[in-house]
Parts: structure tokens; C-alpha cells; sequence
């Protein structure tokens, strides 16, 4: 499923395999390595949580030189997105939209029992 968001002229891919979402993964670590050191390692246990909880497809932006930094997805009814804030340095959920409000921030300093406590929440 592809959509045109309104605001821009990126598109959201859903992810159907585990070869897309690892491409886009791959793209967020090699991104993070380079840019955004403070969240590679909270990166890991957000991609792990997301699948967890995911009760519906996941999407990610899909921009001219691949994939953003921009994941949707569904539990409990609910839509939320992770954003990264080049401002905080940090990965942010959102509640149902990139520019929704901002429920929770994660970087390296957050401990995985504080990812699986946010999630097991949701």
C-alpha cells in the first residue's frame, strides 16, 4: 500500500518483508553511524518493540535516495510514528503522526527495560 502524504512529496512503503524492513534498517544504522551516534543502540530495541506491538502493517518514508527516518505503525487501534529530532538528538514516538505530540524519547542512555515498559504500555 502506497500513499502521497499532503505536506510534502515523499511517499509512505509499507513494509511486507523482512528484506525491506531489514534494508531499511540498514539504512537507519548506516545514517546513525554517521550523523545520530546518540540513538544506534536504542535503534535496535525500538526496531524489536515496533514488531512486538505491531498490530497492523508498518510504513516508512520513502524518499529520492531510499528510505527516511520516519516509521509508522499500528497497535491497539492506535497509529504512532518514530521521528528522529535532529534538534534533541533523540527518537521520538509520536502519537499518530510525525506531527503529533511527542509521547516518549529514546537515546542511547534509555534502557531497554524503559523501551519494553513504553511498549507493553501502548
Amino acid at each position: 500500500m502506497l500513499y502521497l502524504p499532503s505536506k510534502n512529496k515523499t511517499m509512505a512503503v509499507s513494509i511486507e518483508s523482512t528484506e525491506l524492513l531489514k534494508t531499511y534498517f540498514d539504512g537507519v544504522l548506516n545514517r546513525a553511524d554517521h550523523h545520530a551516534k546518540e540513538v544506534e543502540e536504542v535503534s535496535l530495541s525500538l526496531l524489536g518493540a515496533v514488531i512486538w506491538k505491531s498490530s497492523d502493517e508498518i510504513q516508512v518514508r520513502e524518499v529520492k535516495e531510499g528510505f527516511g527516518n520516519v516509521l509508522w505503525f499500528r497497535t491497539g487501534g492506535n497509529r504512532y510514528a518514530l521521528c528522529y529530532n535532529h534538534m534533541t538528538k533523540k527518537i521520538e514516538l509520536r502519537d499518530r503522526s510525525q506531527q503529533g505530540e511527542t509521547l516518549e524519547e529514546f537515546d542511547n542512555s534509555t534502557p531497554s527495560a524503559r523501551v519494553f515498559e513504553v511498549f507493553k504500555n501502548l
